[in-house]
């Protein structure tokens, strides 16, 4: 991860995760990973270029995951 969630003044600071920290959290192969984002259905969230790298927020990870959670039941 690229930044720690708060700093020592209370801001809440965005947290990056990298495409294999990605691939680490779901437990995917990056073919998986490009895939999940090729496919309309899935709703993957849309990574994000900062300087040269490809990067995801955390946050719409989190919401990723709180809609797949909500689709389960």
């Amino acid at each position: 991860m690229l930044t720690p969630e708060e700093t020592a003044t209370g801001v809440k600071m965005t947290i990056f995760l990298s495409s294999g920290e990605v691939q680490t959290r779901y437990r995917i192969s990056r073919s998986s990973l490009y895939r999940w984002q090729e496919n309309p259905e899935v709703k993957f969230p849309a990574p994000i270029k900062v300087g040269h790298r490809i990067l995801w927020r955390e946050a719409d990870l989190d919401a990723f995951d709180q809609r797949i959670a909500a689709n389960q039941l």
